[in-house]
Parts: C-alpha cells; sequence; structure tokens
C-alpha cells in the first residue's frame, strides 16, 4: 500500500498496486485502468453514429491489433530512452507491472501499424483516424489513472489546490497531480473532438485537431513533471510535443486553404 493525499480535498488514501489475483496471478491496477479506458472507448466508438462509412468490426480488429502492437511500442520507446538501466537489468524489460509505457511510444507504433492495416482494407486513413481518435482520448484520459495506482508521473513540489501529497526518498512531499491534469485534458479533448465529429469539414481535420491540443498540452505537462525521458538533457516529450503541434497547424492550414 502507498499513501496518496490530496489536503485542499481533505482525502487521505492508501492506494494498493494489486487490483485482484487469479490462480495466484497478480492484476495490477495500472493494466485494469488501461484495459477498462479501451473497453469504453470501444462501446462508445461502437455506439457513435460518426462512422464514416467505416464497418465497426474492420475498426474492432484493426484496432485490437493496434493495441498490441501500440503497447509493444509504448514499452520499446520507455526502454530506448532507459537504455543504461535496461542494459543492465534484462530481466526487467518484460516487466511492467510498475509502468514503463511512453504514450509516444504507443501512438508512433498505433498510427504505423493502422496505416498498415488502412492499406490491407483499403479503408482511407484519415476517415479511420477522423473516427477513432475521439475514443483514443477518452481512453487515454481514464488509461492515466494507472498512473495514480502506480503512484507516478507527477510533477514537481507545488502549494496549488490540487496538489498531492506522497511519500517519496525524501519523505512526505506534496506535488504536482500531473497524471490527473491529463486526464482531465484528454477528456476535454474528447468532448471538443465528438462535437467536432458532427461539424466536420474535411477530411483528418478531427486527427489534426486531436495531434494540435494534445502535443500542446504535453508540452507544458511534461515540463511539470519529475520523470520525463531525456535525450541529450532535453525532454524527449516536449522535443515531439513541438514538432507534433507544428506539423498539425500545417495540415489544418493546408485543409483550410484547399476548402
Amino acid at each position: 500500500m502507498k499513501i496518496v493525499t490530496f489536503p485542499e480535498l481533505g482525502i487521505n488514501l492508501q492506494v494498493p498496486q494489486i487490483a485482484f489475483s487469479i490462480f495466484n496471478i497478480n492484476v495490477y491496477w495500472y493494466a485494469v485502468c488501461i484495459v477498462f479506458g479501451v473497453i469504453v472507448a470501444l462501446i462508445l466508438a461502437k455506439l457513435s453514429k460518426e462512422k464514416f462509412y467505416i464497418d465497426y468490426n474492420q475498426m474492432l480488429e484493426i484496432m485490437l491489433i493496434t493495441l498490441v502492437f501500440g503497447v509493444i511500442g509504448a514499452r520499446i520507446y520507455y526502454i530506448i530512452f532507459n537504455f543504461e538501466y535496461y542494459s543492465q537489468n534484462i530481466v526487467e524489460i518484460l516487466n511492467i507491472k510498475n509502468g514503463g509505457l511512453a504514450i509516444y511510444g504507443g501512438i508512433i507504433a498505433g498510427m504505423i501499424t493502422i496505416v498498415k492495416m488502412c492499406k490491407k482494407y483499403d479503408i482511407k486513413v484519415l476517415e479511420f483516424l477522423d473516427y477513432i481518435v475521439p475514443f483514443v482520448s477518452i481512453a487515454q484520459s481514464i488509461g492515466r489513472w494507472g498512473n495514480f495506482f502506480n503512484v507516478e508521473a507527477y510533477g514537481s513540489q507545488t502549494q496549488s489546490f490540487l496538489r498531492m501529497g506522497i511519500i517519496t526518498e525524501i519523505g512526505y512531499t506534496e506535488v504536482h497531480p500531473v497524471f490527473l491534469y491529463e486526464s482531465i485534458i484528454c477528456l476535454l479533448i474528447f468532448f471538443v473532438l465528438r462535437w467536432l465529429q458532427k461539424n466536420r469539414k474535411f477530411s483528418g481535420e478531427i486527427c489534426f485537431t486531436y495531434l494540435l491540443l494534445y502535443s500542446f498540452a504535453r508540452f507544458f505537462l511534461e515540463g511539470l513533471r519529475q520523470d520525463s525521458l531525456m535525450f541529450f538533457g532535453f525532454r524527449v516529450s516536449q522535443i515531439l510535443s513541438l514538432i507534433i503541434f507544428i506539423y498539425s497547424i500545417i495540415s489544418l492550414c493546408k485543409n483550410k486553404i484547399k476548402q
């Protein structure tokens, strides 16, 4: 059990990492949150009227395959930027019960998988992405709570209203609950994208808007985090966020001009 408090909200919690056990196999809350997020996303996608002429069963097959490769990509990305540690602890490479998945690695691997699968089924990639990215956002919002149970993805010390009290190697400290900020932002992005699905003006508008909004938010959130992946002294996620943000603006502007 780990102790987590939200002093201003009067919340004091003992947070377990293990949700339940099956035949002496522990199932961690981290995994439960990710799986629950995916299930909610797939249900909402099923109920959505805005499918852009894409068969739900084909979408389901593509997304399940994408999920597998997305998790693999997220893990590989994390390992690459923690290579010094994992090169000395090979056995830990497959151990993800304590986290160790990087969202941008999942997005990159997921995008590659979607492009390949859409080509197989002769589906327009941007149409497919416009259909599914709002639900990816809601899955992110729910999945981020896995970080809460692992007591990770937190930020620097703060006295803000939403500050979170945790026990670290230096003792009790109060920090930015960055996982919570990102969860709320992803939920808001979901609502924006769902509105946009009903008012779409061109193919790719929803996909590029998602990339624009998420990369913008992630750039600043990453600046708060204490566990950022680094590359030559720079935060990797901030570099990628900036690249994606610029790419998204250019893509949206080009399509606006074409109209």
